[in-house]
């Protein structure tokens, strides 16, 4: 564990926000998301698909792209973005800070994309939507991305959606591809939740980050919403009908690649509230060189508690079921490793069998490598 910090290694960070020196991405990452990404992993053909799809194409492809169709942000093109970045870099501790690109595109969006050097990308919809304190938090955003090291498979899911156009004629190869896809946009939304954390870290005022959620919902003069009208929005969306509508919660968002705007804002507001946020704010909070060599078993504990919180709040009677069967799953999923995972002893002299031993680490199935220390994630 660590604390916070305000001073800077040659940036100025503005309005008194702190820092937080070597924070470990597990201080702001969703429980759901680490779980939904072990899940991913599990789908069939997934590793085989990752090593193709990859090894077929390294990052140059998209960075060249970027480079000859879009604004590379630096001190001498949109440098006002170019500050907000490397104040978001140096808050998160991330070293080299992303490199940052602005492209023409209406609808506002932002990527962050690569493989070895994550990189950004932001829409001029998205600058003209959004005042300073929210580029702040929608760069933050994404920075909190590359420290998570979610661009390695927002890269693939972008390579597959394009694969997939031309494979639609191989029934199946199409499909087993469309089980992938699935896979990786169901981790990404809450991959997404992640991130908004991040941000917020970034802009440390959780009202900051509830307009910046209102004006991507369609609010063009802020003022005109009541926040706490909106936010019932969520409320009602998560009490309202039965089984029927449950059905068509999940058939709205399949496609998805973020979660709905009103719901993922309220999602973040109960983070804000929470004494995590707070005691990462206070400058309690773990570090990327505390974090463990083997995270499977973790990440699977942390969905199985994630899958029960959200049993007990929701009121929604499909959500009900299926976050048990969830739960059940993660929880059978841990038993299940640390039984293959205990080597039994010889009997005892009394032939009574020996107490079960915790698994050896050396064991455990292969774990996620924890971001550089640098705060560049190497995937």
């Amino acid at each position: 564990m660590t604390s916070a910090d305000d001073s800077t290694g040659g940036v100025t960070l503005s309005e008194g926000r702190v820092r937080f020196p070597g924070i470990s991405p597990r201080a702001y990452e969703h429980p759901a998301d680490r779980g939904a990404l072990t899940t991913l992993r599990s789908v069939p053909g997934f590793p085989q698909v990752l090593r193709a799809v990859n090894g077929a194409f390294g990052e140059r492809s998209e960075r060249l792209w970027s480079r000859a169709s879009s604004i590379r942000v630096g001190p001498r093109q949109y440098p006002a973005l170019d500050k907000i970045r490397n104040e978001c870099a140096e808050i998160l501790d991330v070293d080299p800070a992303p490199e940052l690109y602005v492209t023409r595109n209406p609808v506002p969006n932002a990527m962050t994309i690569g493989l070895d050097q994550p990189f950004i990308v932001i829409t001029t919809g998205l600058v003209e939507a959004l005042d300073t304190e929210g580029l702040r938090f929608a760069i933050g955003h994404e920075v909190g991305h590359a420290l998570s090291g979610h661009a390695l498979y927002r890269t693939m899911l972008e390579r597959l959606l394009r694969l997939l156009t031309s494979m639609s004629w191989m029934p199946v190869g199409y499909w087993g591809l469309r089980a992938i896809i699935a896979a990786l946009k169901e981790w990404y939304r809450k991959a997404e939740l992640s991130a908004d954390r991040a941000g917020l870290l970034c802009v440390q005022e959780p009202t900051t980050a509830l307009r910046t959620h209102v004006l991507l919902a369609g609010a063009v003069d802020p003022s005109e919403v009541d926040t706490e009208a909106f936010l019932a929005q969520a409320r009602e969306y998560e009490a309202e009908g039965d089984v029927r509508d449950s059905v068509l919660k999940l058939m709205n968002v399949i496609d998805l690649s973020h979660p709905l705007a009103v719901v993922r804002a309220a999602e973040l507001q109960k983070w804000a509230a929470s004494e995590g946020y707070r005691e990462i704010l206070g400058g309690t909070y773990p570090e990327r060189s505390d974090d463990p060599q083997n995270q499977w078993t973790e990440d699977v504990k942390s969905a199985a508690r994630s899958y029960r919180d959200a049993f007990v709040e929701t009121t929604d009677p499909l959500a009900k079921v299926l976050n048990e069967v969830g739960g059940v799953i993660s929880d059978a999923a841990g038993k299940v490793w640390s039984r293959f995972t205990t080597r039994p002893e010889p009997p005892t002299a009394s032939g009574e069998p020996p107490a079960d031993e915790s698994p050896a680490s050396s064991e455990e199935p292969p774990a996620d490598e924890p971001p550089a220390t640098n705060g560049t994630p190497k995937d």
